[in-house]
């Protein structure tokens, strides 16, 4: 089975359209509950920490569908009346078995545009990720003309990117198709940063090289203005890159994450080569012995966070007036503790 989805329906009263979305259950509540607000209300500002931490799906402007990417019919069901759908469910960055990715990622992907081409809904957007391009080396100041690498960093890539085919392949006069791939997608409520405040107060984080070597992110409102923009001005069958401008050196970048929590990195770092090695002895023990949970650190990570991935979103702001509207300062600033979060993140792990 695939796993369960919630496929929102929204009334935009200023521009009196429909949209649907459809987001993986293990997403973080608030970090979902800001997409579905970003595209309810086509507001792409950023929320005040105060307002953002209480916002509830309902509260964003979403009526709950519930079903899973395996049920085209419920899938139809949510898409029914709507302008536009915006596919953001998967199996992220992490470990499991390519059955499983290429069950959600690809499988579920095509249930999506069948159910979107039986509901007659004329405009999808995809939200894929730049680790379609990972595992050819670092990854520098990339376009949307840079094809995808032959051999990925991990299933989530390769399987994104079969994704991306399926999507991109849809295209049609009756159904219009658009990929957007924000890089490191950041905000309140990103599942990256309770991993990153636990093993930083328990001693156990490092850098790889040091983390000298730059990075591009996107603020989840700027990937939300992006969305938008996509469904509204896109393009059928182009894929767009989307960040907040200039690149960042990836260890300053996660030093401020870590700021906002009152934390500070340190100095401790490991080579790339022995990262890639811990990563590839990781994966080898956990598939031959199966064991349980997920290794420690995974190529695909090492090669998504441990060396330059930068990406060039001109395409974007030529072609559909992306801007970027929030600022990394300003989204820093709106950072709000996450002491439930970890909380609930260590209890897991006991």
């Amino acid at each position: 089975m695939l796993p369960s989805v919630n496929i929102k329906c929204y009334t935009n009263r200023e521009k009196s359209c429909a949209l649907s979305v459809a987001l993986c259950e293990r997403e973080k509540p608030q970090f979902s509950s800001y997409i579905i607000y970003c595209i309810a209300s086509g507001t792409c500002c950023h929320l005040r920490r105060t307002v953002f931490t209480r916002i509830s799906f309902e509260q964003a402007g979403a009526e709950p569908v519930r079903g899973g990417l395996e049920d085209e019919d419920i899938l139809q069901e949510g898409m029914r009346g709507c302008s536009d759908v915006f596919h953001l469910a998967a199996k992220g960055v992490g470990w499991g078995s390519y059955e499983d990715y290429y069950r959600v990622n690809v499988e579920g992907t095509e249930h999506v545009l069948t159910a979107a081409r039986a509901a007659t809904v004329p405009r999808l957007v995809y939200v894929s990720t730049e680790a379609v391009l990972a595992g050819a080396g670092p990854i520098v100041n990339a376009d949307e003309t840079l094809p995808r690498t032959s051999h990925p960093a991990g299933y989530y890539g390769l399987t994104k990117g079969l994704a991306e085919e399926r999507v991109l392949a849809a295209n049609s006069s009756k159904l219009t198709t658009v990929v957007v791939r924000p890089r490191f997608v950041w905000g309140n409520g990103m599942s990256a940063l309770p991993q990153l405040v636990q093993m930083t107060r328990s001693g156990t984080f490092r850098w790889i090289d040091g983390g000298r070597y730059l990075t591009s992110t996107c603020h989840v409102a700027n990937a939300c203005e992006g969305m938008l923009l996509a469904a509204e001005r896109g393009c059928g069958g182009e894929t767009y890159f989307l960040t907040d401008g200039p690149p960042i050196e990836f260890r300053c970048f996660i030093a401020m994450l870590l700021q906002t929590q009152g934390l500070q990195p340190g100095e401790q770092s490991i080579p790339s080569w022995l990262a890639r090695a811990v990563a590839w002895s990781g994966e080898w023990a956990w598939r031959i012995l199966r064991l349980k949970g997920e290794p420690p650190l995974t190529r695909e990570n090492v090669v998504l966070i441990g060396e330059e991935v930068t990406v060039n979103d001109a395409r974007a702001r030529c072609e559909l007036g992306y801007i970027g509207k929030v600022s990394r300062e300003e989204g820093l600033a709106g950072m709000s503790l996450i002491e439930s979060s970890l909380s609930t993140l260590e209890q897991a792990q006991m």
